[in-house]
């Protein structure tokens, strides 16, 4: 982003057409936006009563200016987990308290940076709207900054904040007053406008004794003046890459809503079952990856995992149970001490019937040569059967370690080996951060995944629990382990 300056916005007046200026106007919800862009044009211009969705321009000569208006929707106020107040978002109703409440934004709407894009080659002031009737906390604060961030640097010498609904204020107190008792976060707000900022009345006619537009124009020419005639210049491409941004994460949210949708019909049924076996060599991280996919603590992570161990949880309404299992030797099948491929073997046998997937954890940190491959395969073949690649997936670890590498991106640099191995569990695979137990999206993400899988197998939906696989002395399994129920009524199945 540039401040630039030309001719015609420095008073001269030799062009046929009258000095320019633009104005953009941003704001949370319920701001009173489309009010002050209509009171500043002197027109209904914009549509007061509906949400706006798209920025909207309107343009009149006020004043020998020559004054284009960009109307934009209201930015996204942060939501904390510990304050959950719903608050009302009409877009555009300024200080009147029974407006419709604002929808979730959706994929129909932008976000209001691209509203500057309409007043090329930028705006000369930047209208921050608040509204005194709501209130203007953190969040606000937050939002403020997070939306003149997007437009790029240096856009908050071009601001002013535009309080409106003065009208509301108790008789005798002043807006200088109202900015001073409301909190730290507006009065930060002002300051970073250069304490910049001007009040409205929308509802008050147009009159000879209404000079509040004029008194604003005289401001815009003081922020024109203190920046030597030059206007904020649009960078598009930088607000078109964040626009996708946006509209990708709206995509995911919306993608989320509706599988917390689906799971909301099926409140009075049993959750669905998954059951999952933790397999790989040892010290791949199966236990702090068992923890992640449950949320909590339930398996000794930085110790090596010598029996099996069950543990069950509800995520994100499944009812998922888990077995840990002690990990095999890197190299060969052979050199898995017998007790230890048995272990694996009743792992599988205490998630009765048997294990919707076995989930084959592989750091991404870690190499995969051609006899690593053949290695973890002799394991999975002779341990579950030939049929036990439809019901394997991997699972990669310390996915912290790819940073914004997409995964796609580290399985091409992996070699042909790691490819060689997805494309033998039929490609399907996911990436966990083991770090961040029970908050990390993935985790929802990858049961979306396994329940694909299991769509996918039809009725092969787990693999069965084989006779070999309970024989032997049992003492080896985990005292920790409750009498399994028989899983046979799930629906997974």
């Amino acid at each position: 982003m540039a401040a630039v300056s030309s001719a015609s916005d420095t008073g001269d007046h030799r062009g046929r057409h009258p000095p320019e200026r633009r104005l953009l106007i941003l704001g949370g919800p319920r701001s009173g936006k489309t009010s002050s862009a209509n009171t500043i044009l002197g027109d209904e211009m914009f549509d007061a009563g509906i949400e706006t969705t798209h920025s909207n321009v309107g343009q009149m000569e006020i004043y020998g200016r020559r004054v284009t208006v960009v109307d934009t929707p209201s930015w996204a106020i942060p939501t904390d987990h510990e304050d959950d107040e719903e608050t009302d978002t009409d877009d555009n109703a300024g200080a009147e308290s029974d407006s419709p409440a604002r929808p979730p934004p959706s994929l129909d709407s932008e976000g209001p940076c691209m509203g500057a894009i309409l007043c090329p080659p930028g705006p000369h002031a930047i209208l921050l709207v608040v509204s005194i009737t709501q209130p203007f906390g953190d969040r606000e604060r937050r939002a403020a900054d997070d939306q003149l961030g997007a437009l790029g640097g240096g856009t908050w010498r071009y601001c002013m904040v535009l309080f409106t609904g003065v009208d509301q204020l108790p008789k005798g107190v002043f807006i200088e007053e109202h900015i001073a008792n409301t909190g730290e976060a507006l009065q930060w707000l002002v300051e970073r406008c250069g304490s910049r900022y001007h009040a409205f009345d929308n509802n008050l006619k147009e009159s000879e004794e209404n000079t509040q537009v004029p008194e604003l124009m005289e401001k815009v020419e003081e922020i024109v003046t203190d920046n030597q005639g030059w206007y904020f210049e649009v960078n598009e491409l930088i607000l078109l890459e964040e626009e996708q941004a946006r509209r990708a994460l709206e995509e995911e949210r919306m993608r989320m809503e509706e599988h917390a949708r689906q799971r909301e019909q099926m409140i009075g049924g049993p959750p669905r079952e998954l059951r999952l076996l933790l397999l790989g060599w040892k010290g791949v991280g199966k236990s702090s990856v068992g923890n992640s996919i449950l949320g909590r603590r339930f398996f000794e992570s930085g110790q090596e995992t010598e029996l099996c161990l069950r543990r069950q949880a509800l995520v994100c309404g499944r009812r998922v149970t888990i077995v840990d299992t002690p990990g095999w030797d890197w190299f060969s099948v052979s050199r898995t001490p017998k007790r230890i491929r048995q272990e694996s073997q009743r792992g599988a046998a205490l998630l009765r019937p048997g294990p919707h997937t076995l989930l084959l954890v592989l750091p991404v940190v870690s190499s995969l040569t051609a006899r690593k491959r053949r290695t973890l395969l002799a394991h999975i073949e002779t341990l579950f059967g030939d049929n036990a690649c439809l019901h394997t997936m991997v699972l990669f670890s310390c996915g912290d370690w790819l940073g914004h590498t997409p995964i796609e991106e580290h399985i091409l640099r992996g070699g042909r080996e790691l490819q060689r191995l997805l494309e033998y569990c039929g490609n399907y695979y996911h990436v966990l951060d083991s770090k961040t137990p029970g908050k990390d999206r993935s985790v929802s993400l990858l049961l979306d995944r396994i329940e694909e899988m299991i769509r996918e197998n039809g009725d092969r939906a787990f693999l069965p629990i084989q006779t070999e696989w309970l024989s032997e002395e049992s003492s080896y399994s985990s005292d920790n382990t409750e009498p399994e129920d028989d899983c046979r009524g799930c629906q997974l199945q």
